[in-house]
């Protein structure tokens, strides 16, 4: 299993998780933006750096991902795409994306999209909490112990 982060839009906070669970569980972890992410040296975890564009990085995650890989996104056509693939895929805020809730996770992000295309304030995301990030890190090591191989 490799883990894939869609590292443009993901929280510090998240990363550094990220960072201490590749260490820990020697998984290999690719940040994967169209900009310069800071990562420390490890073996374990690599950077990726695309060309701009719009979701140019979203399409070569989708491109390189295996299934049974684990996809770091809070971009739902991504996790959409990633799932249909056979991967997994986590938000920054610790929900996992499955067969079974992505379907209705993208009809609300495009009635969303319509709601703010005609004008309506629909708010922004609250700032990420210690709750969530405790969901996220307990998701990941969920996954990542099930996925350890055994002996």
């Amino acid at each position: 299993m490799q883990i894939w982060v869609d590292a443009d839009a993901c929280p510090a906070v998240i990363k550094e998780i990220l960072f201490r669970a590749a260490q820990r569980t020697q998984t290999l972890t690719t940040l994967v933006a169209n900009q310069y992410v800071k990562a420390p040296k490890s073996r374990y975890i690599k950077s990726l750096r695309v060309e701009h564009g719009f979701d140019v990085a979203d399409n070569e995650i989708v491109r390189r991902v295996e299934p049974g890989d684990l996809v770091i996104t809070s971009d739902i056509p991504l996790a959409a795409e990633v799932i249909e693939k056979g991967a997994q895929a986590l938000s920054f805020r610790g929900e996992l994306f499955t067969l079974e809730n992505i379907r209705s996770r993208l009809n609300m992000r495009d009635f969303m999209d319509t709601l703010r295309a005609s004008g309506v304030d629909t708010g922004g995301q609250a700032a990420m909490s210690q709750t969530e990030r405790q969901t996220f890190a307990n998701h990941l090591d969920r996954i990542l112990t099930h996925n350890q191989p055994h002996v």
